[in-house]
């Protein structure tokens, strides 16, 4: 059985540099959550994510996020300027009839979903941005999904497709070695705080009562 670290590093080792997502403005917290949970399950590392106004920094989803580098942006613009001087394309999650389905979506250079709000899907602005549009082939009476399952779809297509490059675009070494040693750090900074609450509970525990004298 693998201890902890080896397990950080063989995660580390599957998690690809090819893909990532950007959430804009998404409301509803169970859905953020979803995203970034399919985010980790699909080995992506990084997500960006684009404040609404009225979320504060830490809003984010509890749980997977502790395994994911999450940017958070106060623009969009600012996110996808970042992200193109990276060499990203831009694909917009959208039902434009010039959408393409993730099978069709070229991987010669690294791929960045955009992802938009529940109600109202993608704004102007990052279509404005779009290297192009992509979509969910459907079958059914019903022609759209929930964000978060949507991206789901999404990331398990791309994300299967990229295993299947040689080589396979994986992070790099120094930047699985980064992560692997930023995570211990803060295995680490939680035992410590573990064991100081376990010091002041038995602390509490060994206090005399009103009545009762102090065992010494």
């Amino acid at each position: 059985m693998l201890n902890r670290e080896d397990r950080m590093r063989k995660i580390l080792s599957q998690r690809l540099s090819h893909i990532t997502v950007i959430a804009e403005a998404i409301h509803l917290r169970h859905n953020l959550s979803a995203i970034l949970r399919s985010a980790e399950s699909f080995g992506v590392q990084d997500v960006h994510l684009i404040r609404p106004k009225h979320m504060k920094g830490s809003s984010a989803a509890r749980g997977a996020e502790r395994w994911l580098d999450i940017h958070a942006y106060d623009s969009l613009n600012d996110c996808v300027d970042r992200l193109k001087s990276q060499g990203f394309q831009i694909w917009v999650a959208d039902l434009d009839e010039n959408a393409q389905i993730p099978e069709k979506i070229p991987l010669d250079k690294p791929v960045a979903v955009l992802m938009g709000t529940e109600l109202t899907g993608v704004s102007e602005e990052a279509r404005s941005c779009a290297t192009g549009f992509i979509k969910v082939p459907m079958y059914g009476q019903t022609q759209s999904l929930n964000v978060s399952v949507a991206t789901a779809c999404i990331l398990y297509a791309l994300t299967q497709r990229c295993r299947q490059k040689l080589p396979v675009p994986y992070l790099s070494k120094n930047r699985q070695e980064e992560i692997v040693n930023r995570w211990l750090r803060r295995d680490e900074k939680n035992k410590k705080s573990l064991r100081k609450r376990v010091e002041v509970m038995q602390e509490k525990l060994l206090e005399p009562t009103d009545g009762e004298d102090r065992l010494d």
